[in-house]
C-alpha cells in the first residue's frame, strides 16, 4: 500500500512532538544525581528538539520555517509544562530548545546532500 509524501514527511514530526509533549507530561524527571541530572537535562532539551529541527527541516526543506516552528513548538512546550503539577515552564529551556532546534536543521542540510 503506498503512502502520501507529505504522510512520509510529516507522520514522524508529529511522531517526534507527541514523544516530547509525552516527556513534558511526566511530573518529575529528576534523578537526584545533582548537578549531572541539571546538566543531563539541559542536554536533553537540546537532543530532543534538535531530532525535531531536523525532522521540521526533512519536511519542510526550508531552514526559516522549520526553525520558526520549531521554536514555536518549544515555546508552547514550555507553556504546557507550567501546567503539569511538579514542572515549570522556564525561558532558559526555551534557548537551549532553539539550539536544539538550529543544530538539527544544520545537522540535516549538512548531511542529507
Amino acid at each position: 500500500m503506498p503512502t502520501s509524501p507529505a504522510l512520509r514527511l510529516w507522520a514522524p514530526v508529529v511522531l517526534w512532538a507527541a514523544v516530547i509533549f509525552a516527556f513534558s507530561s511526566i511530573p518529575s524527571l529528576g534523578t537526584g544525581l545533582g548537578t549531572w541530572d541539571l546538566l543531563l537535562r539541559k542536554l536533553a532539551h537540546v537532543a530532543e528538539f534538535a531530532v525535531l529541527g531536523g525532522l521540521l527541516q526533512r519536511a519542510l526543506g526550508r531552514p526559516t520555517i522549520a526553525f520558526a516552528l520549531g521554536v514555536a513548538y518549544a515555546a508552547s512546550d514550555e507553556l504546557h509544562q507550567h501546567f503539569v503539577s511538579g514542572r515549570r515552564g522556564a525561558p532558559l529551556d526555551v534557548l537551549l530548545d532553539s539550539v536544539g532546534v538550529a543544530l538539527g536543521i544544520a545537522a540535516w542540510r549538512r548531511f542529507s546532500r
